[in-house]
């Protein structure tokens, strides 16, 4: 690959799905994003309990990180919501993924950072 060569969104998010399902997991695209360059969110949960959203953003390093986003679980799934809404109004290219599996935040870091 080119040093200036990406993965799309499209193909990171797939990459995850596959991943998680491997393990036995559940993954599912709530928000289909743009499938070039969409800012990717990952909703972690395990065994349907809230752990927390997080966003992959760019790093120092030219590289590529999770970052918590968004309000602690324990604010509830109305102010979840209230966020997710919000987002999605300032960035329509927004791609959100479900992931239940335990430890979803490093399955999400190893795969799509």
């Amino acid at each position: 690959m080119a040093p200036d060569a990406r993965l799309t969104s499209a193909m990171l998010v797939g990459a995850l799905r596959r991943r998680v399902a491997q393990e036995g997991g559940f993954a599912t695209v709530l928000v289909k994003g743009d499938e070039i360059s969409g800012v990717i969110l990952v909703q972690a949960l395990e065994k349907g309990q809230e752990n927390g959203l997080f966003e992959r953003v760019p790093n120092l390093d030219g590289g590529y990180a999770l970052m918590r986003c968004g309000p602690a679980p324990a604010e509830g799934s109305q102010a979840l919501a209230s966020y997710i809404e919000r987002r999605r109004r300032s960035d329509p290219d927004l791609w959100i993924i479900e992931l239940d599996i335990p430890q979803a935040e490093r399955f999400a870091a190893e795969t799509i950072c």
